[in-house]
């Protein structure tokens, strides 16, 4: 009987290379691994580092553009006047204009200057398009003027919306009483932001269940404008923050 032979099969890569084993690889020495080691730590520390300057300079450059933007911009108002008389100081016209700003302000204040800016008013409110533009513009200075007047923002409210356990900021504008057959309810109007100051929503929300937060109409402002990065960490309703400095009148004391 014819002796067998036993098949062995070799691998394509080995039959390509004539049987042979391939070149293992050198293993890695261990200077290798702790220069690469050194290299992962240096890269992450630049990179943390270049980010961390990146954070303290982005504000930084953000104000001081916005600053200079701003200075040239009422700069330019008066600069062609001094420019015709030939006198070309940078700032004289930033400062004339804060000083023309001032002196309008004193002259609205009194009653001619009064009377004349509500002429003005009134004819401005009788423009198509441009009455609206002039609406929205004042009710939202209105709203950060020192001088409060009727048409402001009251307060600043914290309603539940638009889910239970969700809330939402907003300013109460006025208030209401809904008449309904059994009881009148007590409601106020307040009007939720909803593209920061300009276009919001209005909501009806009883008296009750208004959340009234330590928080100045200002601040409220600051907190929506800036998306929220304003916002204190603690928020307590007034009548929490008056019930420790509460004192007691003078005449139950008598």
């Amino acid at each position: 009987m014819a002796e067998e032979k036993e098949s062995t099969s070799i691998p394509l890569s080995q039959a390509e290379n004539g049987g042979e084993d391939p070149p293992k690889s050198p293993p890695s020495s261990p200077n290798s691994s702790t220069r690469k080691a050194c290299c992962f730590v240096l890269q992450s520390w630049v990179s943390k580092k270049f980010m961390t300057g990146c954070v303290v300079l982005f504000p930084v450059a953000v104000t001081f553009f916005i600053t200079w933007w701003f200075i040239q911009f009422v700069d330019g108002f008066f600069s062609p006047l001094y420019a015709q008389l030939g006198i070309d100081i940078f700032g004289l016209g930033f400062i004339t204009s804060l000083l023309f700003v001032f002196f309008v302000g004193v002259f609205v204040s009194s009653w001619i200057g009064g009377t004349l800016f509500s002429l003005g008013e009134w004819f401005i409110k009788r423009m198509p398009f441009i009455r609206h533009i002039y609406s929205t513009s004042k009710q939202i200075s209105a709203a950060i003027s020192p001088d409060q007047n009727t048409t402001a923002f009251k307060e600043v409210a914290i309603i539940r919306h638009p889910r239970v356990g969700e809330y939402a900021f907003g300013f109460i504008t006025s208030s209401v009483t809904l008449q309904r057959d059994n009881e009148d309810e007590e409601l106020c109007s307040v009007f939720v932001p909803t593209n920061h100051l300009y276009i919001g929503d209005i909501f009806l929300v009883n008296t009750k269940e208004i959340l009234r937060p330590n928080l100045s109409i200002r601040e409220g402002i600051e907190i929506i404008v800036s998306g929220g990065m304003t916002m204190p960490q603690t928020i307590s309703p007034l009548e929490r923050v008056a019930r420790p400095n509460e004192r007691i009148p003078l005449s139950r004391m008598a």
